[in-house]
């Protein structure tokens, strides 16, 4: 559908069709209601309740204005309780048509999220605002047809406004019952503030999240970084389905624009990669911060997480090492004696060496002198490269996840932080914006420690130093409730636990109503959208993530990655790089 047809087409119709006349898309008429409970429509008689759903649009005209709803919830009703106890005849065709739609007859509950003024109209520039009233009795209701949704969400692409802003609308996917429609997101919008995928497991949560991180990607709307806990968005991903069984990662999509490095480079070489750069990081860089936010699985108390801090004001940088070396140790004449001189109970340094030995399983923490990670992801960032950490086999043990992401985003963030100040001396220092994609982030968030972690900071900051985080998590309900309250678009694919729910809806105007159509998402395939980067909530069929896609992403079949990557290459090349402190 072109985008100038599409919008001339829709402000014809506005102008044109007179209030209630469209008969072939008219539903039923307004009957009851208000703007905090939504409208109760009642269908015509010769509209079917069964063809109807939930999530679909509609559109009411008045004499002044156009309102955008959605159904939320269909229902039987009636003029006679009595037909409740005492059901008609209706073996009789002749009585069967009376009482169907007169007597007996279909209502839908309709949530109203736009309107449109008819000055904006009759202007030719209608620009859709938050509905402050209500249409009157009797309103006729119609389904909103495609150009409308069309209007209404912004064409696919990239547009520039009259004061010379751009925006990039990503085709998400389609609503539903609807052919020919894109749905799209407003990417700037988007990484404006953080965001969040939710779903219970099983419903594609990672696909999902890969089209997201495509659009801003292919749009160059911002920088990500993604902690690739089960190694889904590199070079290859999995899927359940019988016939393919690998789908392309996001390097093999965008090779000059993606980087994959890994804690694990014999795994990420036996699955097809080629990293460009293995993290590691030594035990003299650990700091008692990087650890605190482990405490739950590491089982640490709060009198072991300060004996770190101890630790660490007595031993200086090499506190870890140190504190795990026998040999080390012996110049304290043991635990015993270290436990003297800091003034800690030998019990709870003991109970914390015990604890904190484990990390001695990870391979990529070195006892040597190692390359500074934090600087490496940082310069691919500047020069406006996304990142991709694998963790290999190292994915499957939380506390190497928590680790390495704790660690990482503590160094970035505070490195955004010096970058963004210094902009305001020096416009050329200003940070690429960065969107930090977690999974499991309900570990990073919890209401224990979200308040205390670099993560819960960044979510609170709304990109104050240029960072937004994307969460991936199938326990929304265990996300501290501020935390929450910050996420700016909401993609939710279904969910099943009443307190998920609860959390996904948080501070959201509607949430009751809106509660009904998520529960009729399907376990696949549909996700309800709202927020920050949508006008209104929507319900998609969530577009695949196929050969289709990959080659509206520019993909070629039988391209050279090094083919693709000079055309990356290229497309960056005309970009200043960013200064580092």
């Amino acid at each position: 559908m072109d985008d100038t047809n599409s919008a001339d087409a829709f402000l014809h119709a506005l102008r044109a069709q007179p209030p209630g006349e469209d008969l072939s898309a008219r539903l039923g008429q307004v009957v009851a209601g208000s703007l905090s409970k939504g409208l109760e429509v009642r269908l015509d008689a010769d509209r079917s309740l069964e063809d109807l759903a939930v999530g679909r649009y509609v559109v009411m005209r008045t004499n002044n204005r156009l309102f955008f709803g959605m159904i939320t919830d269909v229902a039987l009703d009636n003029t006679n309780p009595a037909f409740e106890k005492t059901p008609p005849d209706f073996s009789n065709p002749f009585l069967r048509q009376i009482y169907l739609g007169n007597s007996v007859f279909g209502r839908i509950h309709i949530s109203p999220m736009l309107m449109l003024d008819e000055t904006d109209i009759a202007a030719g520039q209608p620009v859709p605002q938050p509905v402050k009233t209500i249409p009157g009795h009797y309103t006729p209701v119609a389904t909103a047809s495609a150009e409308e949704v069309a209007y209404v969400f912004g064409p696919e692409g990239e547009h520039v406004d009259e004061a010379g802003a751009k925006a990039h609308y990503f085709h998400i996917g389609d609503p539903l019952d609807m052919e020919n429609v894109k749905i799209t997101l407003n990417l700037e919008r988007m990484v404006e503030r953080s965001s969040g995928v939710f779903g219970k497991s099983g419903t594609g949560k990672t696909f999902l999240s890969r089209l997201l991180l495509a659009g801003i990607i292919q749009n160059n709307v911002a920088v990500n970084l993604i902690f690739d806990m089960h190694n889904e968005y590199g070079w290859e991903g999995s899927t359940e389905h019988h016939i393919q069984r690998k789908v392309k990662g996001l390097q093999q999509l965008f090779p000059g624009k993606v980087a994959i490095f890994t804690l694990d480079m014999s795994s990420s070489r036996r699955r097809g990669a080629n990293p460009d750069y293995e993290v590691k990081i030594s035990y003299d860089q650990i700091e008692p911060e990087d650890i605190e936010m482990l405490s739950g699985v590491m089982n640490l108390s709060e009198a072991q997480i300060g004996a770190m801090y101890v630790l660490r004001d007595r031993m200086g940088k090499a506190w870890l090492r140190t504190f795990l070396d026998d040999g080390a140790l012996e110049a304290y004449e043991g635990l015993k004696g270290l436990a003297k001189e800091l003034d800690q109970p030998p019990q709870t340094l003991a109970a914390l060496r015990r604890k904190l030995d484990r990390l001695r399983r990870f391979d990529f923490i070195s006892e040597e002198r190692v390359d500074d990670s934090v600087s490496r992801i940082l310069d691919y960032l500047q020069r406006e490269h996304h990142v991709v950490l694998e963790f290999g086999r190292h994915g499957s043990d939380l506390r190497a996840y928590l680790l390495i992401a704790n660690y990482l985003t503590r160094r970035i963030h505070a490195r955004y932080v010096k970058l963004k100040e210094a902009s305001f001396a020096d416009p050329s220092y200003e940070p690429v914006p960065l969107v930090i994609t977690i999974e499991e982030a309900h570990k990073f968030l919890d209401p224990a420690v979200a308040s205390e972690t670099i993560f819960g900071t960044i979510a609170r900051e709304l990109r104050k130093y240029n960072v937004t985080l994307m969460v991936v998590d199938q326990r929304p309900s265990g996300i501290d409730s501020e935390v929450m309250s910050q996420i700016g678009t909401r993609v939710t694919l279904a969910l099943d636990s009443e307190d998920d729910i609860r959390a996904v809806f948080m501070g959201v105007r509607g949430a009751s109503e809106l509660r009904q159509v998520l529960a009729g998402l399907d376990t696949q395939g549909q996700a309800l959208i709202l927020g920050h980067a949508v006008p209104m909530p929507v319900v998609v069929q969530t577009r695949r993530y196929d050969s289709e896609f990959y080659r509206q992403m520019g993909f070629i079949e039988g391209e050279t990655l090094q083919e693709r990557a000079a055309q990356d290459i290229e497309e960056l090349g005309g970009k200043r790089p960013k200064r580092l402190l």
